[in-house]
């Protein structure tokens, strides 16, 4: 009898504690969100109702006037674009990091772990010091004020090559040698055994991928001097300096960046979460 009690009251007490931390969770979720969705709703007011003393927080007149204004005046449909090229350019340099840390994993090869320890020596380099350099580069190239300049400093980095090393380093040996004994290809092997297991490492740094792209301000800002070759992030903040007092165009331009971040990761959270647990595991 005495042990059913003591169950029953164990039960009771993780019960409880899961309930008060799920509450706890749930107010600073809470908390944490607010301030993105009273963004995003007011994207949807007009100037005048955003500069009010009292505000409301749904918006009693809804407008699409500020959108409008983003992409009329705003000239951010040229930065989508252009930002939609960067970021689509970074995840085929997501498979260029994926490649090279299966080889870095799976080969062996002369000078491998030489070549590995420069790859890593890069990571304890700023990327700001290295700025004007590649500058010089590019320059003396002719890809300054491009597309293509803006693009190919950022298509390989040395965390996502270690992040995918060390990931695929744990896929077991067996399963490749006796796709070889089957007569698989090397690339064959990459694309259906390889990328099939590494979904949550691929997931996270898909995610880490694209929000750099997506975000990607300094570099565009000192490559491209016109105006053509801008990001979301550049023009949001030419943006922020034409209508200084147009709060609503800058709410609709800063939801605009914010909003499809958090589909995105409200799309692949199950592979985060995955890569996690495996990671945990390891």
């Amino acid at each position: 009898m005495q042990t059913v009690n003591r169950l029953e009251s164990r039960r009771f007490l993780e019960k409880r504690n899961k309930t008060v931390t799920a509450s706890i969770l749930a107010f600073w979720g809470l908390i944490t969100i607010l301030p993105f969705l009273w963004m995003f709703l007011s994207s949807f007011k007009t100037n005048a109702e955003i500069s009010q003393a009292t505000q409301n927080f749904w918006p009693r007149q809804w407008t699409l006037s500020n959108y409008q204004e983003l992409f009329v005046s705003g000239n951010f449909g040229v930065y989508l674009k252009n930002t939609l090229i960067i970021t689509a350019a970074s995840f085929f340099g997501l498979f260029l990091n994926a490649i090279a840390g299966y080889g870095f994993s799976k080969f062996n090869f002369a000078g491998k772990k030489f070549l590995f320890g420069l790859v890593m020596a890069t990571m304890m380099i700023p990327g700001q010091v290295t700025m004007i350099p590649v500058y010089l580069i590019l320059n003396q190239a002719g890809l300054t004020n491009t597309l293509l300049g803006i693009l190919l400093p950022g298509l390989v980095g040395a965390f996502s090559i270690f992040l995918f090393r060390q990931f695929m380093a744990n896929i077991s040996d067996s399963i490749l040698e006796a796709a070889r004994i089957e007569g698989a290809g090397e690339w064959y092997i990459f694309w259906h055994i390889i990328m099939p297991i590494s979904k949550p490492i691929f997931a996270v740094q898909g995610i880490l991928t694209f929000i750099g792209g997506w975000n990607s301000f300094l570099w565009p800002l000192i490559i491209a001097n016109n105006q053509k070759y801008y990001t979301l992030s550049v023009g949001l903040q030419l943006l922020q300096g034409q209508h200084t007092s147009d709060y609503g165009v800058q709410m609709a331009g800063s939801s605009f960046m914010v909003i499809p971040i958090i589909i995105i990761f409200v799309i692949f959270q199950k592979y985060i979460l995955q890569g996690f647990v495996v990671q945990s595991e390891k």
